[in-house]
């Protein structure tokens, strides 16, 4: 028995989700009360006298800066960057909508084909004398939860984009009064998408297990067979969001760049940039709509792989509701935890200081890991039996509630050694940065090659650490033990949101900053923003590829499970072939989404200079850049180039498991994970590190940062040739390659059935 009643479960996890509901309203209410309207600073800033107050806005008097033209234009622009990533999405989801619809009616015609879509009631596979629903409501089921995980999905980062889109502008207003002012404003928009997101992800995934449950009753191995659609769902919409946004986002990028700093020697956002309006807009579409789906995507499977681990374990079959939802209860002290963090940013401390920004995000990790790690043990105390038994390849294990409890504990961990071990190569406050900004000294290819070799390095310490949390988790709780490591990682998600969308919004405040001409000061407030959100960003895509790695080698687990193969050996041709390809696979996808980004670059980057070299009196600033168009090239390149990469991804497991078999798949599988960890870990902190290598010379705080520049010196270009290489690395390639390590993951466990019933054509006609 458990301490908690079941009544208390069905109470306690959607109570959480609508609490975090509320409270990213309540933020999102607080952000508006900043007013992009003109005319209202002077209310605004006479009441705290001191130093937000008066002070600021005297100074402001005396810059000549104050208000109207300004505010207006921040208005536009923002409304600019708004509609361009509004139309994006739209378009986007247009095509993903179609696939979404194909893909659905193949799972159902797939899983219902593998008992040859009879109605009929079958025996259990794991207790023959019970009867269980047939394969045919599975598939139903499964493509419902499939359309559910993909709307939950698509709307999760829709919202993200809208509501970064709605602050950033306002961030850049309120940087008028103060770095501590705007900081917050960043801060708390990055909280509505992070709380929004995981309150929805756990709401939608009780209510359909709820609902799924009045059709199935007692048959729970069936019920959360066909949950495991959800997760599927949430990837492959991340998968299109993350490819599409990041080809989008890094074309703008490289073709802004190259152009604007290196040939025309302007400064980044410049007004006389075509395009700027493009790039804007790409961060919010890659960065914020793709991260969101991605770690919703990540949330989603986690959940579902210690689901169905579960539903075959003690909890499934004695039918204990509260263990059973131990993965949903661990998230929903999560979402409560997150909001006491959050609290600590925003309201506990002020920020007065352009230094204590980076550690001010840096605590929020830190708290909300010690907190989490209360909040588990907990909920391990009260939501599980002593003792109870978890399906361990054929047999059943016996595990005690405070060994799963060290389970998530390791996995949250890791979480948080991975995201420091990510900021201590990527942050222009430590060495590793430093060195590769010093080796811009004699040109682009030294840095090239330091930012390589210090990628390649930042991998063994978090491989170290997801090795250590597999080992540890699976001794304890077999296949259970990895799923719930993943949850643990992913558990403080609306903080990591938080974090990561408050990236890209400061980034968007400093480039409305640059184009509505503010003045010198309030742009070196924003680049300090930025810079940090820049390493939180690493951070957050850290998380994203740790927890991906845990989540794929769980679904993997639930995979051989539900193909029911009891070993995987290597020294067999038919695996270890699949295990060569698998491997193979990353680098396939790599090249496909870094090639997309290099051909839209140059479309870009000539449309750029075509526009540099026809319109007269550009340069001057006296005619306005066609920026339309170059949205437009982004939009295309994007839409267009975003289907190959998706198509290898999803097609993969359905034409190994078809012509091959399960044995080969789950060495591809095996295969993939091994090496798509190694690659994107190194691509997103390569990237990483350029692009704050190059902000490190150009802010020039440092005597070394000074001797390196001013902008437009021979090492800062440099710097700017690595960040431009960077780009596609850590946008686009990096953090796209965590989703096709988990989307062919679960895409096999969602189809293992009919693999297991249909496929290994080629081995049977041989």
């Amino acid at each position: 028995m458990t301490i908690l009643p079941d009544l208390g479960t069905e109470i306690l996890i959607p109570v959480c989700a609508i609490i975090g509901i509320g409270f990213s309203l309540f933020q999102w209410l607080l952000v508006s009360k900043v007013k992009l309207t003109p005319g209202s600073a002077a209310s605004n800033n006479s009441g705290g006298g001191g130093k937000n107050g008066y002070g600021d806005y005297l100074i402001e008097e005396e810059e000549g800066l104050n208000d109207h033209n300004v505010v207006l234009k921040c208005a536009e622009i923002q409304n600019a960057i708004s509609e361009g990533a509004t139309s994006f999405l739209f378009t986007e989801y247009q095509y993903v909508g179609i696939f979404m619809i194909a893909f659905a009616i193949l799972i159902f015609v797939f899983l219902g084909s593998v008992e040859g879509f009879s109605t009929k009631s079958q025996p259990c596979t794991y207790d023959p004398l019970k009867s269980c629903k047939p394969a045919l409501a599975t598939a139903g089921f499964s493509t419902i939860s499939f359309v559910l995980g993909a709307v939950t999905s698509v709307v999760s980062g829709f919202l993200g984009m809208k509501i970064a889109t709605y602050a950033n502008a306002r961030t850049t207003l309120e940087a008028r009064k103060g770095v501590g002012k705007a900081f917050i404003t960043a801060f708390r928009s990055g909280a509505v998408m992070g709380f929004l997101l995981a309150a929805n992800g756990l709401l939608v995934l009780y209510i359909t297990i709820n609902v799924f449950k009045l059709y199935y009753g007692d048959d729970w191995e069936g019920l959360f067979e066909s949950i495991t659609g959800y997760g599927l769902g949430g990837s492959s919409m991340a998968l299109f969001g993350r490819v599409g946004g990041g080809i989008y986002t890094k074309a703008a990028d490289v073709g802004a760049d190259l152009v604007g700093k290196v040939e025309r020697n302007i400064p980044e956002d410049d007004p006389r940039n075509p395009a700027v309006i493009a790039d804007n807009v790409g961060d919010n579409v890659g960065d914020i709509a793709g991260m969101g789906s991605d770690l919703f995507g990540s949330y989603a499977e986690s959940s579902c792989a210690a689901l169905v681990v579960a539903s075959i374990s003690s909890f499934g079959i004695n039918h204990e509701f509260t263990p059973m939802l131990y993965p949903l209860l661990v998230s929903s002290v999560g979402i409560i935890i997150c909001l006491i963090t959050t609290l600590f940013a925003t309201d506990f401390f002020e920020i007065k200081a352009v230094k204590e920004i980076e550690p001010a995000l840096k605590n929020q990790l830190i708290i909300s890991t010690v907190l989490m790690t209360v909040g588990i043990a907990i909920v391990s105390w009260i939501a599980l039996p002593s003792s109870f038994t978890i399906f361990n390849f054929g047999t059943q294990k016996v595990v005690k509630n405070w060994q799963l409890f060290l389970c998530v504990a390791v996995g949250l961990w890791a979480g948080l050694i991975i995201g420091f071990v990510t900021e201590y190569y990527t942050s222009n406050a430590y060495s590793p940065v430093q060195d590769v900004a010093d080796s811009c000294r004699t040109g682009a290819a030294t840095n090239v090659i330091f930012g390589l070799a210090l990628g390649y390095k930042s991998v063994i310490i978090p491989i170290f650490a997801i090795a250590v949390s597999i080992f540890v988790s699976f001794s304890f709780a077999a296949m259970y033990g990895i799923a719930v490591a993943a949850l643990g990682m992913l558990s403080t998600i609306a903080t990591g949101l938080a974090i990561d969308a408050y990236g890209p919004i400061s980034d968007n405040a400093g480039g409305i900053a640059e184009m509505a001409g503010m003045s010198h000061r309030i742009r070196e407030r924003t680049d300090a923003l930025d810079a940090a959100g820049n390493t939180t960003a690493a951070i957050g895509k850290g998380f994203a590829i740790g927890s991906a790695a845990l989540v794929s080698l769980a679904l993997f687990g639930a995979f051989v499970s539900r193909a029911s193969i009891s070993t995987v050996d290597v020294l067999t041709p038919k695996v270890f072939i699949g295990l060569i390809v698998g491997a193979m696979l990353p680098y396939w996808f790599s090249a496909m989404t870094m090639k997309s980004v290099g051909s839209a670059a140059l479309k870009m980057v000539e449309e750029v200079r075509r526009q540099f070299n026809t319109i007269p009196g550009l340069m001057e600033g006296t005619a306005k850049p066609d920026y339309a168009t170059c949205v437009k090239i982004s939009t295309d390149a994007s839409i267009k180039e975003m289907i190959p990469p998706g198509a290898l991804v999803m097609l993969t497991p359905l034409i190994v498991g078809i012509f091959f078999g399960v044995e080969t798949l789950s060495g591809v599988l095996a295969g993939s994970l091994v090496s798509g960890v190694q690659i994107a870990i190194s691509a997103s902190n390569t990237g990483g590190a350029w692009d704050n290598a190059k902000k490190y010379i150009e802010a020039g705080v440092s005597e070394h940062a000074r001797s390196l520049g001013p902008k437009g010196s021979d090492p800062h270009k440099a710097a700017v040739i690595g960040d431009t290489i960077g780009d596609p690395l850590k946008d686009t390639s990096g953090p796209s390659l965590n989703i096709l390590i988990k989307l062919m993951a679960v895409e096999s466990l969602v189809f293992a059935p009919f693999f297991a019933t249909h496929g290994g054509l080629l081995f049977k006609i041989f």
